[in-house]
């Protein structure tokens, strides 16, 4: 499970961490009811969700109590819980168009 968790994390649309010890990774599409938890992980874990993010050139924002929200009430391959719509809207918001810009 954790190998093809990890296979998602290229395809995420961002990545929000607590700088060391949380990692989420979601992703959302046009037409998509919310976005989708595709990776979650704690300190090694965490540190490597970021990594494969930042090789891939997926967003990485950096957001402590957000992250730690999510991984407490979310799982993988589940869409984010309706408490964190907001949160998590404003950071897909500011991303989409960074991702937009450096993507090849």
């Amino acid at each position: 499970m954790r190998k093809r968790m990890m296979t998602e994390v290229p395809k995420a649309t961002v990545v929000i961490t607590n700088p060391t010890h949380f990692a989420i990774a979601l992703k959302y599409e046009s037409g998509m009811n919310a976005p989708l938890c595709v990776a979650k992980g704690m300190d090694v874990l965490a540190l490597r969700i970021r990594e494969l993010a930042l090789e891939n050139r997926v967003p990485v924002v950096e957001n402590a109590p957000l992250a730690r929200a999510l991984h407490k009430s979310d799982e993988i391959n589940e869409e984010v819980s309706a408490e964190h719509y907001k949160a998590v809207a404003e950071v897909i918001g500011y991303v989409l168009p960074l991702r937009r810009s450096f993507r090849p």
